[in-house]
C-alpha cells in the first residue's frame, strides 16, 4: 500500500533553518510528482512546493526563494529544505501525492520562534 512518512520537523528561531523529509512506499517513486502543503492553526491547507519526475520545480509565492523542493529517486524520497524561516512558516507539514487517488503523509509540526 502507498505510504509517505514526513520527518525532520521541529522548533527553530526565525531565520533558521530545517530540512524535511517524505519517504515513499508502495509505488513506483521515480514516476510521480511530489507536492508539499502545509496547514496552519486555524487556517486551510495550502500549497507549498511540488517536484515533477524529471525535477522541474513549483513553489508557491510565499517560500520561493527560501525553500528548495528535491527528490532523491534512489532513496524514495522528497526533500524540503527551508531557509531563512519566519513564524509564519510555522504549521503542520505534508507530503503529497497522487497515485491513482490523493495520498497524504502524517505530517511534521514545524515551530518557527521569534
Amino acid at each position: 500500500q502507498v505510504q509517505l512518512v514526513e520527518s525532520g520537523g521541529g522548533l527553530v528561531q526565525s531565520g533558521g533553518s530545517l530540512r524535511l523529509s517524505c519517504a515513499g512506499s508502495g509505488f513506483p517513486f521515480n514516476l510521480y510528482s511530489m507536492k508539499w502543503y502545509r496547514q496552519a492553526p486555524g487556517k486551510e491547507r495550502e500549497f507549498v512546493a511540488a517536484v515533477s519526475t524529471g525535477s522541474s520545480t513549483v513553489y508557491a509565492d510565499s517560500v520561493k526563494g527560501r525553500f528548495t523542493i528535491s527528490r532523491d529517486n534512489a532513496e524514495n524520497t522528497v526533500y524540503l529544505q527551508m531557509n531563512a524561516l519566519k513564524p509564519e512558516d510555522t504549521a503542520v507539514y505534508y507530503c503529497h501525492a497522487v497515485v491513482g487517488r490523493s495520498f497524504w503523509g502524517q505530517g511534521t509540526q514545524v515551530t518557527v520562534s521569534s
